[in-house]
């Protein structure tokens, strides 16, 4: 009899091997998507992340005010080294990973672990993270899956998060948290990440269903109300200098900084400055969710800022641009960067991107009426 992943993740909590509270989402179904629910917007979330990520890698990790200095306020892909200069969108790891999942679920018809883990260990992955290099090593030692995952607060886990809900949008069951979290631990099992990417998912399956961009606080609120119950007593430090005082969990972070942020009116630029913007969850986290507060309702404007004014821009970019491309739909894109997207998940697969989403859409592309 084949085991599920809800009693894969049942046994993990048993065991204690995944770092995580068992909270009551895991219990619960989210909410039906509406009856002829449109697919474009898992196209719209998907291509959004690949576009994000494409903006941004080409400047990845510079400061804002260098980054500035040198391109001006980047609102279109830049010239790429590896595309003989063209001013066209490839992917760095974020597309990469993202896709790679999508596509081995394309392949079992929904998510498995084991499958998933042993894809992320064939191919080159471009600009490669510490925690997934650590990840491939534990692997490729013989570590079944589940022991595989780092104990890192990086940003690599949420960045790729966004595919998994989409076998889902047919049935909608409980079983989508068992996958989120099951896919989250696989590569950084700590508690602070596995519970930013099932909160992550459950927004986007909330914004999935939405018509109508939501109020500012619905951002904060609903990171807020579904990370709490997971991370439970985490001990995390920033290192900003500025909120240095704080230690804790990352959603009391969000919960404190980013509600200040908000009620002080601080730009994007600002706002991130205060508490860095790089690759620590406890720095990507608050400036996905203020970029959202302040510019969710504008999706070009979102991922502009999300581009220019953080320091891990192409991470933060595909995030937040998921998150609107869920809102917003493919048609909230502007045609010029899904044109001039080469649709890349290895440096020779142009289309890829497209191609897999024409399957998903074929595959999973009709939700039961509510």
């Amino acid at each position: 009899m084949t085991t599920t992943n809800r009693e894969i993740l049942e046994r993990l909590f048993h065991q204690r091997t995944i770092n995580l509270v068992r909270g009551s989402i895991f219990d619960q179904a989210p909410s039906p998507l509406p009856a002829g629910f449109d697919f474009a917007k898992v196209e719209g979330m998907m291509l959004g992340l690949a576009i994000g990520d494409a903006l941004g890698n080409t400047s990845e990790g510079q400061v804002p005010s260098a980054r500035r200095g040198r391109y001006g306020e980047i609102r279109d892909y830049l010239p790429n080294r590896h595309a003989d200069g063209r001013r066209v969108g490839l992917p760095s790891d974020d597309t990469q990973l993202a896709f790679w999942t999508l596509q081995q679920m394309l392949d079992d018809g929904g998510f498995v672990p084991a499958h998933v883990a042993e894809r992320f260990s064939r191919g080159r992955i471009f600009g490669i993270g510490s925690t997934m290099r650590q990840f491939l090593r534990n692997y490729k030692s013989g570590l079944p899956w589940e022991q595989c995952g780092a104990p890192s607060v990086g940003n690599g886990a949420l960045m790729r998060i966004a595919p998994i809900l989409i076998p889902h949008v047919k049935t909608g069951t409980a079983d989508l948290w068992a996958d989120a979290a099951l896919c989250a631990m696989l590569t950084h099992n700590d508690a602070g990440p596995t519970a930013a990417c099932v909160a992550l998912v459950s927004m986007l399956w909330q914004l999935l269903a939405m018509s109508a961009p939501p109020p500012a606080q619905w951002w904060l609120e609903t990171y807020v109300a579904t990370a709490r119950e997971l991370e439970g007593d985490t001990r995390y430090r920033p290192r900003s200098e500025q909120v240095a005082a704080y230690e804790g969990p990352i959603w009391r972070f969000v919960q404190e900084r980013v509600g200040a942020a908000f009620q002080q009116d601080l730009s994007v630029l600002d706002a991130a400055d205060s508490w860095h913007s790089g690759a620590f969850l406890l720095e990507t986290v608050p400036s996905v969710v203020y970029i959202l507060m302040r510019h969710g309702d504008d999706p070009e404007e979102a991922i502009v800022r999300a581009v220019n004014d953080t320091k891990d821009n192409d991470t933060v970019a595909a995030i937040v641009r998921a998150a609107v491309g869920a809102l917003h739909g493919r048609q909230g894109l502007p045609s010029r960067w899904i044109d001039n997207l080469v649709g890349r998940t290895t440096d020779n697969d142009d289309g890829r991107v497209f191609e897999l989403l024409e399957s998903a859409g074929l595959k999973w592309g009709r939700t039961n009426p509510s």
